[in-house]
């Protein structure tokens, strides 16, 4: 069986090369778990040192407007890489994988549709949440290194969710699993510039996932005594329904109210960006790496993350809202024919795998739900009507357009927010006349029907019914 698949993957790519008359361009692909819009190319945060996200931005298209389609890890990554919505797939929780259940475990991946025509597919990290899709790579790494310890630097609250912790540590960053990542990637792509197949190169990062540590050098970049916090207001929330403020409070990362009162806030942000900065780091060394083979030319890059990430913002922290700085992510594609630009359209992580495939000039692949960016990259101003839409549990949307945001929740409860004149999404605007032929517009955008989850889906993963270690979200406010 494996020697006459692989007479088939050759005869595929012989006839696609035959039909362009050129090599096809490989892909390296790299996931970055957690990044929020806090990386100079997006000026999430102005002291915020990324160099060398910001040079791959610079040398292709920024997409400054990209959001996820759901903010949460397992769902987010399965909508990008199915290329299908978690309202149509019913995948919206952390579980279940979605090779487990009938709905999606026959569903070709975006990295298994290039090994099915003829690309040699390898990886490392974390790209789908849990272990790599055997179906999607010729060559799965395993994960090296170090990630952290059982004993907690800062949050050390009893019955907090062991994950959940940030600080400086003194693990050297070679012997940390993201430095092995990318210290494996760059050899890795010495390897596959031999091959006479292209390639597929799908690494992920996880920090600045929680823990969210760093060694010293990172961290020295980021003194405490000048570090700006993000905006807040303590009104905020006011204008907003009882469902929109239950839905928000994520079940196992601290209470804002907490990190102020434990003097914490400066201490957590600092980690953030230290680990952001540790990561772009690594960023630099596989990009590097390539520039040093021959492949360097036909290559196509693409920088991705799952979802963003409160620190503070709106009086949250974390992931799991529909609110700017949970869905809002970094997107980034360069490579051959690709000039340098920035896109202010809204565009989602949706569109990535129709875009690979026209890109690579593979067959159209029919049941995919986005649209591929290819006429953003050739012209990044052309005029683009899809506003991008984030999901997060059954019948809760919304939907970022050029100019606004717009959300409805499952119990009909709304929010509306100008982006022009209101970036931190403060004064919701949902009740005021003068809109209602807008939201009347947009919500005719939302996916006219909501799939059932799908079966496994955890209890404590329900946006606002579950529980989270025996402890109900209602209760979960009072902390």
């Amino acid at each position: 069986m494996p020697f006459i698949r692989a007479i088939i993957i050759l005869a595929a790519f012989a006839c696609s090369s035959a039909s362009r008359g050129e090599e096809p361009p490989n892909v390296v692909f790299i996931a970055i778990d957690d990044l929020n819009d806090w990386v100079g190319c997006l000026g999430g945060h102005p002291q915020a040192q990324t160099p060398n996200i910001d040079a791959l931005a610079a040398r292709g298209v920024n997409f400054n407007n990209a959001h996820c389609q759901a903010p949460i890890c397992n769902c987010s990554r399965v909508s990008m890489l199915l290329g299908k919505l978690p309202s149509t797939t019913g995948m919206y929780f952390l579980s279940p994988n979605f090779r487990n259940v009938d709905g999606t475990k026959h569903e070709v991946t975006l990295p298994q549709y290039f090994r099915n025509h003829g690309y040699y597919t390898s990886t490392c990290g974390k790209i789908f949440h849990g272990p790599a899709d055997a179906a999607s790579f010729d060559h799965v790494e395993p994960n090296r290194g170090w990630r952290r310890d059982n004993q907690k630097i800062s949050y050390k609250l009893p019955k907090s969710n062991p994950l959940w912790d940030w600080g400086q540590v003194d693990v050297p960053d070679e012997e940390q699993r993201d430095f092995k990542t990318a210290e494996w990637a760059s050899t890795e792509l010495l390897k596959l510039t031999e091959k006479k197949q292209p390639f597929f190169l799908a690494v992920g990062f996880h920090l600045p996932h929680v823990p969210i540590y760093a060694s010293k050098k990172w961290f020295d970049l980021y003194p405490q005594e000048t570090l700006q916090l993000p905006a807040t207001l303590a009104t905020d929330l006011e204008d907003l329904s009882e469902y929109s403020q239950l839905l928000t409070l994520n079940p196992t990362g601290p209470r804002h109210s907490w990190m102020q009162e434990n003097n914490q806030w400066k201490h957590a942000v600092q980690s953030y960006l230290a680990a952001n900065s540790f990561v772009d780091s690594l960023v630099g060394k596989i990009l590097e790496s390539l520039n040093n083979t021959s492949a360097a030319n036909n290559t196509i890059v693409v920088l991705w993350s799952d979802h963003g990430f409160h620190l503070g913002e709106k009086l949250r922290w974390a992931k799991r809202t529909l609110w700017e700085e949970t869905t809002r992510v970094p997107l980034i594609i360069a490579g051959p024919g690709i000039h340098p630009s920035n896109c202010s359209r809204p565009v989602g992580l949706i569109d990535v795998f129709p875009t690979l495939i026209e890109l690579c000039d593979l067959p159209a692949k029919s049941d995919l739900e986005g649209q591929s960016l290819q006429p953003l990259l050739q012209n990044p101003s052309r005029k683009w009507n899809r506003p991008a839409l984030t999901t997060f549990g059954p019948n809760n949307h919304t939907l970022r357009t050029d100019h606004f945001r717009y959300i409805r929740y499952s119990d009909g409860s709304e929010e509306l927010y100008d982006h022009q004149t209101d970036p931190n999404e403060w004064k919701n605007l949902a009740t005021d006349p003068a809109h209602a032929a807008l939201i009347s517009e947009l919500k005719k955008q939302l996916p006219p029907s909501n799939s059932a989850p799908l079966p496994g889906s955890k209890g404590s993963d329900s946006p606002l019914y579950g529980e989270a270690d025996g402890v109900l979200l209602q209760d979960i406010m009072k902390k």
